[in-house]
């Protein structure tokens, strides 16, 4: 077969960014989260289905820790832009509210419904939110950091790549104090080639101008960019080039491998108290 990208023929390529194809128990680990989340909203102190914008699905989850204004630590789910809910990723939140953190986990609408550039317009409208709003929610948004998991992880990065002063003049330009993409593809055109990216829509012109690696940074907060170490090649390859390609504009840029992790499991490392993702989440939060 014809090399279509980095090397990679169709068939290769699709390999390289279809997780259920390189995990088989994926099925059962995504039950998982369902499984988990349903039992932490349980027990949670939370505020669910709070509205951030005029879209139905535009709505997010506040957990909240014991004790005053805590620190704000934004989740933003994956599935490629096309599944999944807020709900199915609440437990994500645990790791850090057990450390006296906040969290929100915010919803969006799908693709093909919509397109990629619209739901970054909804996480820019989530984070102007949380910053308007933050006296009233109790939170302290003076640390604010992000993170996202998979097309998750993309948004992350677009949202650091956002000028907020452009979009509102009383928004300040440092409004994300730091950044943890998980997983993320920050390069759209390979999706083009491949049926992940048919509901998609893109031409190369949008996919070039929708990915954050072509962006240059507004956030110079840091950026942790993690991989779990089982993931393939060409998802450590993207985290690698944007840290590379950011920290040539000046941002703190580090990659992080997280040894026996894949796709799914390195939520896990969030999820958990004493994960590394929440431990380094903490460090940036000077906690």
């Amino acid at each position: 077969m014809t090399a279509i990208y980095q090397g990679y023929d169709a068939e290769q390529l699709l390999w390289q960014y279809s997780p259920r194809l390189t995990v088989k128990e994926a099925p059962q680990l995504i039950e998982g989260w369902q499984v988990a989340a349903a039992a932490f909203r349980r027990k949670a102190k939370a505020t669910l289905d709070i509205p951030y914008g005029p879209s139905p699905d535009e709505t997010l989850d506040l957990f909240r820790p014991d004790g005053e204004r805590p620190p704000l630590h934004l989740f933003i789910h994956g599935g490629y832009w096309q599944r999944f809910y807020k709900q199915d990723f609440s437990h994500v939140a645990a790791g850090l509210v057990a450390h006296g953190v906040a969290v929100a986990v915010v919803n969006y609408s799908l693709c093909p419904a919509v397109g990629i550039g619209d739901i970054i317009d909804q996480m820019r409208r989530a984070a102007a939110f949380l910053w308007r709003q933050a006296g009233t929610l109790g939170v302290d948004m003076s640390l604010f950091q992000v993170s996202g998991h998979s097309a998750g992880g993309h948004l992350t990065a677009a949202l650091a790549a956002t000028d907020w002063p452009q979009l509102d003049a009383a928004l300040p330009a440092d409004l994300i104090k730091s950044a943890i993409p998980i997983s993320g593809v920050f390069e759209i055109e390979p999706l083009r080639h491949i049926e992940i990216g048919d509901p998609l829509h893109l031409d190369e012109a949008e996919a070039r101008r929708l990915s954050p690696l072509f962006q240059p940074p507004r956030a110079k907060g840091p950026l942790l960019l993690a991989v779990g170490g089982d993931e393939t090649p060409e998802f450590h390859r993207q985290s690698a080039a944007l840290a590379e390609r950011w920290g040539k504009d000046g941002v703190a840029a580090e990659t992080l491998s997280l040894p026996g992790r894949n796709h799914f499991t390195v939520l896990e490392e969030l999820a958990d108290p004493g994960g590394t993702l929440t431990r380094r989440a903490l460090a940036l939060l000077g906690r």
